[in-house]
């Protein structure tokens, strides 16, 4: 018997991948704010990384809900 996977197994994956990436991301970025204290253009930088992160892992889960949704389940 073999593994069938279906592309909608690779889209769960691929989204759940993205969402867990950004969330780590954006938690280490907390660190790197402190490393770049007083270097306020730095920070900025950084702050802004971790918004466009946090964006991203609203969006991955957003899209996860819905794929779910249409596959009969219910994730919240």
């Amino acid at each position: 018997m073999g593994n069938a996977h279906t592309p909608a197994d690779d889209i769960f994956y691929d989204l759940v991948s993205i969402q867990y990436h950004a969330l780590k991301g954006a938690q280490l970025y907390e660190q790197y704010l402190k490393d770049a204290d007083g270097h306020q253009d730095v920070q900025q930088f950084i702050s802004q990384v971790q918004e466009e992160d946090n964006r991203r892992a609203l969006q991955a889960h957003e899209l996860l809900k819905q794929l779910t949704r249409e596959a009969g389940g219910g994730m919240s």
